[in-house]
């Protein structure tokens, strides 16, 4: 009897595992495309699309140590006299916890900033909820690489 109590028991998570991979993969699906998003959407400083993807709530550290909230980093965006021509990302892992989604990665910004060419490499890593039915971003966080 106990040995089938066991079984049963065992059996449970497995039955539920696929329905969870599932989920976990639309949730890392919506996430990586709401990322590309927002390296588009910065690109071209369009601060109405990067406000429908921030949190109230949300905290950016900036490369410098800066601490932004949503409107001082739309506002940044909005006011930016570096001109960034594009933005590249490489996702390096992707966890999904239930209704969290942590992004972790590299990327390659190229743009202008006082007339002058600059390349900047860094490390980030954004932090996704489900709020309503709609992931949001609530906290990201870049680190410049240093060559």
């Amino acid at each position: 009897m106990v040995a089938m109590i066991c079984c049963l028991a065992a059996n449970i998570p497995a039955q539920d595992k696929p329905a969870q991979d599932k989920n976990d993969g639309a949730a890392r699906s919506k996430v990586l495309a709401l990322e590309s998003i927002w390296n588009m959407a910065e690109e071209k400083g369009d601060v109405r699309a990067l406000d429908m993807i921030f949190d109230e709530s949300m905290i950016y550290i900036d490369e410098d140590g800066t601490l932004l909230n949503k409107a001082r980093f739309l506002a940044h965006v909005k006011g930016s006299v570096a001109a960034v021509q594009s933005i590249t990302t490489q996702t390096i892992g992707v966890h999904v916890y239930g209704e969290t989604v942590v992004v972790a990665g590299t990327y390659r910004a190229k743009g202008l900033a006082g007339g002058k060419a600059y390349v900047r490499e860094g490390r980030f890593m954004d932090t996704w909820v489900l709020r309503r039915g709609t992931w949001v971003c609530v906290v990201a966080q870049s680190t410049p690489i240093l060559h």
